[in-house]
């Protein structure tokens, strides 16, 4: 396999992992608030649940906000860490932040996913080298990379930093109100790639490029594994609680 293939399939796995994520983050938002109702029969508890789970990444996702705010230049307000029904959503936290357009709204709004990652990718590499352990699943060795994970677990305070890069991992995805100035963002940018290919332009810097962000994708994707595996175990006891309470 050449090199820019190589990178581009390097890319589309770390888009699998973090869309894989986001899909696994939503169901075990909802597998938890389903399992405090079914608990305590409490319209209240479901909210409260998913904020003392997350409360870590919580404060990262807003703390993220706020710091890139301020970064920019930009006014900030209200700071708030605090579960809060808004219609059919619960808000976990929020920042009050001076409105500039759709670049610094951008950034401001895709901050935590940036932090988080960065914290994800530190977490996972570091402590359970995920890269390891994601890279003999790739090489089809199922058994002997799950048991790499689950060693990990073991290590001495296995169970902190894993609960640590789970509350991080499923608190970082932007919500709606932080996606939203990101379309016009990524079609002008889309715009310019198109452009920038049918000029003919020189090749070399974007290709210089992908190879320069191939370490950070590699650990990206391995730490995003990592936590989809956590993730679907998590799942798993939800689900059979679930089974359990409803008997």
């Amino acid at each position: 396999m050449t090199e820019p293939s190589a990178t581009l399939w390097l890319l589309a796995g770390f888009v699998l992992t973090l869309l894989g994520l986001a899909w696994l983050s939503r169901q075990i938002s909802q597998s938890i608030q389903l399992a405090a109702y079914l608990l305590t029969r409490s319209k209240d508890a479901p909210a409260l649940a998913i904020f003392l789970i997350f409360l870590p990444g919580v404060v990262v996702h807003e703390a993220a906000h706020w710091g890139m705010a301020r970064l920019l230049g930009l006014r900030t307000g209200k700071f708030r860490v605090w579960p809060k029904r808004q219609g059919r959503h619960i808000g976990l936290g929020s920042v009050s932040v001076e409105s500039k357009g759709a670049l610094p709204d951008s950034l401001v709004g895709m901050a935590p996913l940036v932090v988080g990652s960065a914290i994800v990718a530190l977490i996972g590499n570091h402590i359970f080298s995920a890269y390891t352990a994601a890279e003999t699943l790739a090489q089809g060795r199922l058994v002997e990379g799950f048991q790499t994970f689950w060693r990990a677990l073991g290590e001495p305070d296995g169970a902190l930093w894993a609960y640590l890069l789970f509350a991080i991992a499923n608190a970082m995805m932007p919500s709606a109100s932080d996606r939203e100035p990101v379309g016009p963002v990524l079609l002008y940018a889309g715009v310019a790639v198109v452009l920038y290919i049918l000029l003919g332009m020189p090749l070399n810097p974007p290709t210089t490029l992908m190879q320069w962000v191939t370490p950070a994708l590699q650990n990206l994707s391995s730490a995003f594994l990592f936590v989809i595996v956590l993730d679907v175990a998590a799942l798993a006891v939800l689900s059979l609680f679930r089974l359990v309470a409803a008997r």
